[in-house]
């Protein structure tokens, strides 16, 4: 399964919209500054995320 979800930074409130298969690990590479777009606006929250069945169908989920 895919998942899309959104973060929201605990620095400046702003939001971040992403895919992947294992949010929890996912999740700790962006709050690990490993994410070059997210490192400068760590720590992250996880506040909302849904299931796909494959990548095409989230991705398109994700930029709607």
């Amino acid at each position: 399964m895919i998942f899309v979800y959104i973060l929201q930074s605990l620095v400046d409130n702003g939001y971040y919209v992403g895919i992947c298969k294992d949010i929890s690990r996912r999740l700790q590479k962006h709050n690990q500054g490993g994410v070059v777009s997210t490192k400068r606006r760590k720590p992250f929250k996880v506040i909302y995320s849904e299931e796909f069945e494959n990548y095409s169908l989230a991705r398109v989920r994700e930029k709607g």
